[in-house]
């Protein structure tokens, strides 16, 4: 059962999540704005995006198949030094292509609302962990709750993208 929300919608984020929140909506936002909004992210070095009001960030990928570099404008959640991703492409039964390419090449650029560009890896979150950055990310954004329940039974997962320089840290040891 969902949480309560604790963030406090303005009066006009409302109606534009409901809005989201719907199937028209949510294959709008993927098939129409997210089109214009990855060439209006990247021209604006992250200042500039459809979304008005919204976290919404330009994730630079490597293709799990292609190797290309691709560029997906993604709602995002900031936790701490973390990026929190949410791979629901709207509640479709299958995961969205920038989710597997992660999986395969997970070092990616996260290019924040107002910048600046990092380079992150990306994993996963599973069990506890999970289960709380779900929380956190529905209370950013209703709409996931939706998402999965017409998801067709498919897990929605939730990726962390962590900065490079704390994993290079880590893996050395030093602080």
């Amino acid at each position: 059962m969902p949480q309560p929300r604790k963030r406090q919608l303005r009066w006009w984020e409302r109606p534009l999540e409901n809005i989201a929140r719907s199937r028209t909506g949510a294959w709008l936002a993927i098939n129409v704005a997210n089109p214009i909004d990855k060439r209006l992210l990247a021209w604006s070095n992250g200042k500039v995006g459809l979304f008005v009001g919204q976290q919404v960030g330009l994730l630079g990928h490597v293709g799990a198949k292609s190797g290309q570099r691709r560029l997906t404008p993604l709602l995002y959640l900031t936790d701490d030094d973390r990026i929190v991703l949410v791979a629901s492409k709207g509640g479709a039964p299958r995961h969205p292509a920038w989710y597997h390419n992660l999986k395969a090449n997970p070092e990616v650029e996260f290019l924040p609302r107002g910048g600046p560009k990092a380079t992150y890896l990306a994993r996963e979150a599973d069990g506890p962990e999970r289960d709380e950055l779900w929380e956190k990310v529905n209370d950013l954004y209703a709409g996931y709750d939706d998402y999965q329940g017409r998801s067709s039974g498919r897990k929605i997962p939730v990726m962390v993208l962590e900065p490079m320089e704390q994993v290079a840290d880590a893996a050395t040891g030093s602080a």
